[in-house]
C-alpha cells in the first residue's frame, strides 16, 4: 500500500480497463457502419467498422462477445433507424424506435456469441462472415416476416463490392464486406502478434482482406448498361405530401389532390412541347383509394396524359377488402391489371397479434389487415414487360427477382415516404433500389410521393433525381434490358449456401471446442 492507493483498486482497473476499451471499440464501429450508409457515399467505411468489430470480439468467449456484439448493433441501429422517431415519435414518443433497434442488436448479439467458435476454424474471416449473415437471414424472415432494413449489403449501392450483386446479389456483397473486414482485423492481430514475418503467416489474412473488392472492381466492366431491347421513356409523377409522420392518415385527400395536379402539370408540359411524352407514367404508392376498382378522377388524368400509366393505389374492393396495389390504367380503357403487394409493413399494413398488440396502443384499432399478394408484379405495357414492387419490399430479395424472372424489362417502385420526415430513410431505399438495379442489369424507376423519385441506370448510378417535400416531374429515357444475371439464376441458393455454411462452421466450431477442453481441462 505504499502509494496509499485502496488495496486491490489498481487490480480491478487492470481488469476494466480492457473491457472498457472493447466496449468503445463495439460502439465505435457500429458508429462507423452507420456513417457507410446513405445519403453518405461512405461506403468504404463498411470493412473497417467489421475490422474494429472484430477486434473487439478477438478472444472473447460466448457472453462476452455476445455483450460486444449487443454494443456493437445497438450503437447502428439506433442511429439508422432514427427515422422511425420521424413518423411515430409525435404519437408514441421514442418507444417503438428503442424497442425495434433494441429487437436488431439482439439477433447481432446472438450471431456475436457464436463467432468465437468459428473464429477457432481456418480461414477465420469467411467463417465469421457467413455467421453474422445468420442473424441477416432471420430477422429478415421472423417475426412478423422480418425486418430486413439495415443488412450489411444495402451499404454497398456504389463502389468496389457492387458489381459482386450481379453475380449473388445483395448476400454475396454483405459477405465481400463481411469477409474483408473481418480480414482486416484478422490481418492485424497477426502483426501484433508475429510481427511482418513470415509472410506465409499473413497472406491469409491479407487474401480474406483484398480478394472480395479486387473481385467486385474486376467485374465492373461485365455490368452492362446499354439498351438490349430497345428504350422507353418513361415519365415520375411526385405529388408531394406533407411532412406530417403518422399524421399522414387524416391527409388521404391532400396526397390525392397533390397526385392529379402535378399529373396535370405534366400534361400541360407535354402539350405545350417542354418534355417529351413519355411512353409510360408511374405514381407513386397509394396515392390514391380507388373503390369498387374504378376512378373517375384518375382515369380523366390518365385521359389528359394519353398515355399509360402504372397508379400505386388504396385498391378497395366491393367485397370491403383492401390491397396496396400497382393498378394499370389506360387511357380511353380505365383501369386494368393489378399488383397487390406480397409484402405488407407490420403494424401498418396489417397487425401480427392483434389483441396482444391491442393492449399497447389504441391505434391497432383503427386499422384494418391489408390482404397479402401472391403473383409477382409484371406488367405488359407501354409495349414491354414491367416488373414492379412497392417500397418495403425493396427490402427483400424475391419481389424484384420475381419480377426479372418473369421477363421484365424494367423495374419500377413506388414508395410512400412521406410519412418518414425529412430524415434517412428514403435515401437508404434507394440506395436498395441502386443495389438492386446491378443486382438484376434492369434500370430502376422509383416514385415517391414526397421524394426522393429517381431513375437508377442498370449499373445503380441515378440518372435524374427529386428533392425532397416538392412536388415534381421527372421523364427519362429507361433502356430495356433482357439479360438475365447470374444473381437471378442462382436464386435464393446463393443465401441459402451462405446459410449452411453459417450452421456448418458453428458446429465445426463447437467440436473443435471440445476437443480443446478434453485436452487442456479447461474451455478455451
Amino acid at each position: 500500500m505504499g502509494d496509499g492507493a485502496p488495496n486491490g483498486t489498481g487490480t480491478r482497473w487492470e481488469r476494466l480497463r480492457p473491457v472498457l476499451g472493447r466496449l468503445a471499440l463495439a460502439a465505435a464501429s457500429g458508429v462507423v457502419l452507420f456513417l457507410a450508409f446513405a445519403p453518405r457515399p461512405l461506403w468504404w467505411l463498411a470493412p473497417f467498422a467489421f475490422a474494429g468489430f472484430g477486434l473487439a470480439l478477438h478472444g472473447r468467449r460466448l457472453w462476452g462477445a455476445a455483450g460486444y456484439g449487443l454494443v456493437f448493433g445497438l450503437t447502428f441501429n439506433l442511429l439508422h433507424l432514427l427515422w422511425i422517431e420521424d413518423f411515430l415519435g409525435a404519437e408514441f414518443g421514442p418507444g417503438p424506435w428503442l424497442a425495434l433497434s433494441g429487437v436488431m442488436a439482439l439477433y447481432v448479439a446472438v450471431a456475436a456469441a457464436f463467432m468465437p467458435l468459428a473464429g477457432r476454424l481456418p480461414a477465420a474471416p469467411v467463417w465469421l462472415a457467413v455467421v453474422f449473415l445468420l442473424q441477416e437471414y432471420a430477422r429478415s424472415r421472423w417475426p412478423a416476416n422480418g425486418f430486413p432494413w439495415g443488412r450489411v449489403g444495402f451499404s454497398q449501392p456504389e463502389g468496389a463490392y457492387t458489381p459482386l450483386a450481379a453475380i449473388g446479389g445483395a448476400p454475396l456483397v454483405g459477405f465481400a464486406v463481411l469477409t474483408s473486414g473481418f480480414g482486416l482485423a484478422w490481418l492485424i492481430v497477426r502483426l501484433r502478434r508475429d510481427g511482418a514475418t513470415p509472410w506465409t503467416g499473413l497472406a491469409p489474412a491479407a487474401a480474406c482482406a483484398l480478394v472480395p473488392p479486387l473481385a467486385g472492381l474486376a467485374l465492373w466492366p461485365a455490368v452492362g448498361t446499354g439498351a438490349e431491347a430497345g428504350s422507353r421513356t418513361v415519365a415520375v409523377v411526385q405529388g408531394n405530401a406533407p411532412n406530417a409522420g403518422i399524421g399522414l392518415l387524416g391527409e388521404r385527400e391532400t396526397i390525392r389532390a397533390g397526385a392529379l395536379a402535378e399529373s396535370d402539370r405534366l400534361a400541360t408540359g407535354i402539350d405545350r412541347g417542354e418534355v417529351p411524352r413519355p411512353d409510360l407514367v408511374v405514381w407513386p404508392e397509394t396515392t390514391v383509394d380507388v373503390v369498387g376498382g374504378r376512378d373517375a378522377d384518375v382515369t380523366a388524368a390518365v385521359d389528359e396524359l394519353g398515355v399509360p400509366t402504372l397508379v400505386g393505389s388504396l385498391y378497395r374492393t366491393d367485397d370491403g377488402k383492401t390491397d396496396n396495389a400497382v393498378v394499370a390504367w389506360r387511357p380511353g380503357e380505365g383501369p386494368g391489371e393489378r399488383y397487390t403487394k406480397q409484402e405488407l409493413v407490420p403494424f401498418s399494413e396489417y397487425v401480427p397479434m392483434r389483441q396482444i398488440a391491442a393492449w399497447f396502443t389504441p391505434f391497432v384499432g383503427n386499422t384494418r389487415d391489408m390482404r397479402w399478394g401472391g403473383e409477382p408484379g409484371v406488367f405488359d405495357i407501354a409495349g414491354t414487360r414491367v416488373g414492379t414492387a412497392i417500397c418495403y419490399e425493396a427490402a427483400y430479395d424475391y419481389p424484384s427477382r420475381d419480377a426479372a424472372d418473369a421477363g421484365a424489362r424494367m423495374i419500377v417502385l413506388p414508395t410512400n415516404n412521406a410519412w418518414f420526415g425529412d430524415g434517412e430513410m428514403t435515401y437508404q431505399q434507394l440506395a436498395m433500389a441502386r443495389l438492386r438495379a446491378v443486382e438484376h442489369g434492369r434500370a430502376v424507376v422509383v416514385a415517391a410521393t414526397s421524394g426522393v423519385s429517381a431513375v437508377v441506370r442498370p449499373d445503380g448510378t441515378v440518372a435524374q433525381q427529386t428533392e425532397m417535400y416538392t412536388a415534381d416531374s421527372l421523364v427519362a429515357d429507361v433502356p430495356l434490358r433482357e439479360t438475365t444475371t447470374l444473381a437471378d439464376r442462382f436464386g435464393p441458393w446463393t443465401e441459402r449456401v451462405m446459410l449452411g455454411a453459417g450452421v456448418c462452421a458453428v458446429l465445426a466450431g463447437l467440436v473443435l471446442r471440445r476437443r480443446a477442453v478434453q485436452t487442456t481441462g479447461r474451455v478455451g
